[in-house]
């Protein structure tokens, strides 16, 4: 537990999530802080993408108990929980835009549709320009997601999460399915929404160069690109590592501590850095 004194963003206490009496997670505890980055990995069926989902409050524990922002949402009637979502922003695997709407459509979905978000159309049009722009597509607002590729498609995706302001932003898998040189985009982006709102972020990746990103590189907004954390500044970053595996948390640290880890199934996650 921290000792800053500071709530919690997102706290987990002893969550099992059960699927027809098997554990898919079983007895998780953490605690992610404000500005703080966490990066999540674990093999298939581990159980990641049930643990941002049970974050949202999509997913409700079987045991334990899930808090955002200091509010219980295991207690909460699903009209409450409309309300805290609209303080959180999710990738989905996939992208999962709407196929039938246009690109500026389903960036402007979570505005016009979550009631706690109290939004004009004028102002809708104003900050979906604003997102698709941040994401570097501000020329598709009348296209489809068919229309556009795979990488062009995560990014639209990623102006879908962020056009809110959510303090708390939850991307599964945001690389997945993509080459090297657009995955490299995708994390710069993410990296760029980081640091220019401050935003909590928990990520689920099976690449470990996107968490190695995460905790030793800034965007360099006068540059337009990501810069290597200088002089010891990768620490302020405040980037937390978790591996999960059969629903359990079997690490929780820094990088380096799992980088020098010598457990086998840990080892898998890790790649030598490039020198």
């Amino acid at each position: 537990m921290s000792g800053s004194g500071h709530t919690p963003v997102v706290r987990f206490e002893d969550v099992t999530v059960e699927f027809d009496d098997q554990p898919v997670l079983s007895g998780v505890s953490f605690e992610a802080q404000e500005k703080e980055s966490r990066v999540i990995f674990g093999a298939a069926g581990s159980g990641k993408t049930v643990l941002l989902k049970t974050a949202l409050g999509l997913i409700k524990p079987s045991k334990g108990r899930v808090f955002a922002f200091g509010r219980d949402l295991t207690a909460m009637r699903e009209q409450e929980l409309f309300e805290i979502r609209s303080r959180m922003g999710m990738l989905f695997q996939e992208s999962a835009l709407f196929d039938s709407l246009t690109i500026e459509e389903n960036v402007a979905y979570p505005l016009l549709n979550q009631k706690s978000i109290h939004c004009s159309v004028k102002e809708a049009q104003r900050r979906v320009q604003e997102a698709l722009d941040f994401v570097e597509l501000g020329d598709t607002l009348e296209k489809f997601p068919s229309e556009l590729s795979g990488g062009m498609r995560r990014r639209a995706a990623i102006a879908r999460a962020v056009v809110t302001a959510p303090p708390l932003i939850l991307y599964d898998s945001p690389t997945a399915g993509l080459d090297p040189i657009t995955a490299y985009t995708i994390m710069a982006l993410l990296i760029k929404e980081r640091d220019a709102a401050g935003t909590t972020t928990l990520m689920v990746t099976q690449r470990y160069q996107d968490g190695h990103l995460m905790a030793n590189f800034r965007y360099n907004s006068e540059q337009g690109r990501l810069e290597p954390a200088q002089n010891g500044a990768a620490r302020d970053l405040r980037t937390t590592f978790m591996v999960l595996r059969e629903g359990r948390l079997v690490f929780e640290g820094r990088q380096e501590e799992l980088e020098r880890s010598d457990d086998p199934y840990l080892s898998k996650f890790v790649k030598k850095r490039e020198e």
